[in-house]
């Protein structure tokens, strides 16, 4: 496990372009002037961030990091609208975090169920074929709109282990050793500070029960700030029900096993004050040494931890350990099980938690020199706007005056000959014609 274990990744994730709209025009034998015939091009693929039960790291993503749906077809004559462009699943373990920014905005969704899916980018809309622009005046429109680009972010892809158990305590405590002699795990392990560079998993078995430990890398003073691996660490046992704290009970490396206690336990209440409140089994380490035997029982009376939750072991030559797996396979029983059962296969795929916003409202900023206008709804036009028909200039005309925006460019001060920008189309102001 430990040389497989890959916990944080960015990606980039490019929705689907919608297909154009088809400007045809009906071609039949005896009819001289043939009306509107194009039909709309089919929506872009959406992203879905899948949380798949048969992954537990995000190691897939170390090569691979740009992921792209694909696109819509365009519409065709006799009004048919264009194929669909496929939908994208990419499968993360669950447990996984996203994390994207969006109009500046930070947001994150959590995927800790098997079978949750994350609409990471939405495939843009199918442009609409001329059969829409068609009037009473307008019998023949060579009009259509192009397809909506796909939305592309950037996520950022955050491991939190799903574990019942985590293992926390300075490095050397020996938690790498008790993990190997407690389950199958087999982690790394060598006699300096921080060996465990990536977390560790190991299924224990006490009777008919099950539980998973987590063994993480060892934390130091300032973790809570990032120091040394302290993210890299705390966000793994955020999850645990149960932490079971080793202490070098011998001092090995010149360390008080009090004061490394105390130490511990400040890290986890600065990083989320509900870590220290979370139970505590404490695992004073290495007894077999003099050292330890020689402190041990003032070590004990000046913990303040109900003496049932403090076990005297030898994790390298496996005393005491059935009194501890007893000890905390009962306190599992006692606490709650987190809710980790798969979702319904009818349950809504979750989106982005943005605000709710009016399509139809807009705003108007001078910036540097040009003026900004902003809104949903006018800014998809702009977007799927064929600008090579002139047909489509008019109705962008036609549009601003309809809404409301040309009235507040003058309002604000724009002058003939300005740039007015919207999304990513610049437009030249004039009193009688925008121009694009």
């Amino acid at each position: 496990m430990a040389g497989d274990f890959f916990d944080q990744a960015i990606i980039t994730v490019v929705a689907g372009n919608g297909g154009n709209g088809s400007a045809n025009l009906r071609r039949e034998k005896y009819v001289p002037r043939g009306g509107p015939d194009g039909g709309d091009g089919g929506r872009g693929g959406h992203v879905y961030l899948v949380a798949d039960a048969h992954l537990n790291t995000l190691l897939t993503f170390r090569e691979g990091n740009r992921f792209v749906a694909e696109h819509g077809s365009p519409g065709s004559k006799r009004q048919q609208t264009g194929r669909q462009g496929h939908d994208l699943e990419i499968p993360v373990p669950p447990g996984t975090v996203v994390h994207t920014t969006i109009d500046g905005q930070d947001y994150q969704v959590d995927l800790d169920r098997p079978g949750q899916r994350l609409l990471a980018a939405r495939g843009g809309k199918g442009g609409l074929g001329n059969v829409h622009f068609a009037t009473s005046s307008r019998q023949v429109p060579r009009i259509a709109e192009v397809g909506e680009p796909g939305e592309e972010r950037e996520l950022r892809l955050e491991l939190k282990i799903i574990a019942d158990v985590g293992l926390v305590g300075f490095p050397n405590a020996g938690k790498s050793t008790l993990l190997s002699v407690i389950s199958a795990a087999r982690p790394k392990i060598a006699a300096y500070p921080f060996t465990t560079l990536q977390p560790n998993l190991g299924i224990v078995e006490v009777g008919d029960q099950r539980f998973v430990v987590a063994d993480i890398p060892g934390l130091i003073e300032g973790a809570h700030r990032g120091v040394g691996l302290g993210f890299d660490f705390l966000r793994h046992i955020e999850r645990t029900r149960l932490i079971i704290h080793v202490v070098d009970a011998a001092g090995v490396d010149g360390r008080d096993p009090l004061e490394d206690y105390h130490a511990i336990n400040a890290e986890l209440r600065q990083y989320n004050p509900e870590l220290a409140d979370c139970p505590q089994v404490v695992v004073l380490n290495k007894i077999d040494l003099p050292d330890a035997q020689s402190q041990l029982d003032a070590l004990q009376q000046a913990l303040p931890v109900d003496p049932e939750d403090v076990f005297p072991i030898a994790a390298a030559t496996h005393a005491g350990l059935d009194g501890l797996l007893i000890r905390v396979a009962s306190h599992l029983r006692e606490l709650p099980t987190p809710q980790r059962t798969p979702v319904d296969t009818d349950e809504p795929s979750l989106t982005w938690p943005t605000p709710v916003v009016d399509p139809e409202a807009f705003t108007v900023e001078q910036e540097d020199e040009y003026w900004r206008v902003r809104g949903v709804k006018i800014e998809r036009l702009l977007a799927m706007t064929n600008f090579s028909q002139p047909e489509a200039l008019d109705r962008v005309q036609r549009v601003l005056r309809a809404s409301g925006i040309s009235d507040a460019l003058l309002a604000a001060g724009v002058q003939d000959g300005d740039t007015v920008v919207i999304g990513q189309a610049e437009l030249v102001w004039s009193e009688t014609e925008t121009y694009g």
